[in-house]
């Protein structure tokens, strides 16, 4: 009591705030005013995503943190900051290549990077000192992390294989399906815990923050969070197939997985982990946050002119977006021509298989069959522009329904191979992507690509090119007959 008295009689005048407070009000709502179609994207995440959900009590928690440190910032005095415009300027370069690669991320990482470096120069080097939790524990405000999905299904399939072996349960693994004598079963996206995981990281680092003052058993502590949270779905996945084995009804296993999943097993999860390390807190409820006296302050700059710098920083973004923008993009075909290829012989019958390609402005798709009976698939998705939900490739984007990834396959040049599921049948798919002046089945090389003609100029528009089949020797055949990608995505394209 008498060090919170003794900071208290030592704060700094209220009217010295003030100004600092005003320059960050405007700052900020010009960034969200010239951002606002990608805060509204971010707060659209939280709402409507029920894996990001919890992002929804990350803003209060924030506020909650930065009012806990309130005795030891009111010893500071704020003082306007140059080197603070970095993080802001670099926030500004990340929306940019954002939005000429089309990766929402960068955009949304850049967002938020400018309004933590707009604090940071306004507020300057002592302030941000002493709200370093709180400004980093904003990264959770990032919608982030689904793109491991297809890692955390397979993992929890291969947990509880073995889970099964162990309990006497004959199993076969096949990517992330199952085989049991009751039946067969998908670890679907909704199983894979990734749900969970995201909020429980953020649930682990603010427990480490808050109950922890060694960085030794804040890490054992996230190292915990992390791995206990993996290791118990694959129990809840290995449980759920139990109880189908035992009752001889997968329909009552997913009806009991819904309800333990959804409401039982992971407070338990929550419950065990704070147990176990509840005797380790260290910090007592008393311990100040952060030494005022420690933190030194930077040598004041005018407040106007960083203020009006961080204004003028983050509005050449959008500036220069928008003369990007301004170049023409070639109209697409009203209709793709699927190409002739010798020795196949085009079959009236649609293919097989199918990819989600929803934001294409084109999409084409046709089977094929040799002179000795083998059959092909071919798709060719076209986009005129790339944008916000119609890219090329992305989490999710080109998966079919009904069908799901097993595993990767030997890739051809400039393509990639993978071998895909669906209820015992199994396919081979080699994707190829045109964009710019290239072929690419790297979905890193798209992007990097994507915003090379962006930001330099090209041709803009983006095309997919996918065969599948039962046979990888007959696909290969295909291609040879049919020709360079590139060419036949130019002619899909309307570019020849």
């Amino acid at each position: 009591m008498s060090a919170a008295l003794a900071l208290e009689g030592a704060s700094v005048p209220t009217s010295r705030w003030r100004p600092h407070f005003a320059a960050l009000g405007m700052a900020a709502a010009a960034i969200l005013l010239l951002f606002h179609r990608d805060a509204a994207d971010v707060v659209a995440f939280w709402w409507t995503s029920s894996t990001f959900n919890h992002c929804l009590l990350i803003p209060p928690i924030i506020a909650w943190l930065v009012w806990q440190r309130l005795p030891q910032l009111r010893a500071l005095a704020p003082a306007a900051w140059w080197p603070g415009l970095l993080p802001l300027a670099a926030g500004a370069l990340s929306w940019l290549l954002g939005e000429a690669s089309g990766v929402d991320f960068a955009r949304h990482l850049g967002l938020l990077l400018m309004l933590q470096g707009s604090v940071i120069a306004i507020f300057g080097k002592a302030v941000a000192r002493g709200l370093t939790f709180p400004l980093a524990y904003a990264f959770f405000l990032l919608p982030i992390g689904e793109e491991i999905v297809p890692f955390m299904q397979t993992v929890t399939a291969e947990i509880a294989a073995v889970l099964l072996g162990l309990s006497g349960v004959s199993a076969h693994l096949e990517g992330i399906f199952i085989t049991t004598p009751v039946g067969y079963f998908e670890v679907a996206e909704a199983c894979a815990g990734v749900k969970f995981l995201i909020a429980m990281l953020a649930f682990g680092t603010l427990v480490a923050n808050l109950c922890f003052r060694s960085w030794r058993r804040r890490a054992v502590f996230l190292a915990a969070s992390v791995a206990i949270p993996v290791l118990a779905n694959g129990v809840r996945a290995w449980g759920t197939i139990y109880i189908a084995e035992l009752s001889g009804s997968t329909a009552f296993a997913e009806s009991f997985d819904h309800v333990v999943y959804g409401g039982v097993f992971f407070a338990i999860v929550i419950a065990l982990i704070l147990g176990l390390f509840w005797p380790y807190f260290d910090r007592a409820v008393d311990d100040p946050w952060f030494d005022p006296a420690a933190l030194a302050a930077n040598r004041p700059a005018r407040l106007t002119y960083v203020a009006a710098a961080a204004i003028a920083l983050v509005a050449v973004p959008p500036l220069w977006a928008g003369a990007i923008s301004a170049a023409g993009t070639e109209a697409v075909p009203a209709e793709i021509a699927m190409p002739e290829v010798a020795g196949w012989q085009r079959l009236p019958s649609g293919p097989e298989w199918v990819p989600a390609y929803a934001g294409a402005d084109r999409v084409a798709r046709a089977r094929y069959r040799s002179r000795d009976g083998r059959q092909v698939d071919l798709v060719i998705a076209v986009f005129a522009r790339q944008s916000e939900g119609r890219e090329l490739v992305g989490f999710g984007l080109g998966d079919a329904p009904g069908w799901a990834w097993t595993a990767a396959a030997p890739a051809p040049p400039d393509g990639r191979a993978e071998r895909i599921a669906s209820h015992g049948l199994e396919r081979q798919v080699l994707s190829f992507y045109r964009v710019g002046d290239v072929v690419t089945g790297s979905g890193v090389g798209v992007k990097l690509e994507t915003l090379k003609v962006r930001l330099l100029g090209g041709p803009q528009r983006a095309v997919a090119v996918l065969a599948s089949g039962e046979s990888r020797a007959a696909i290969d055949d295909f291609f040879a007959a049919l020709g360079p990608v590139g060419l036949v995505a130019d002619r899909a394209a309307g570019l020849n």
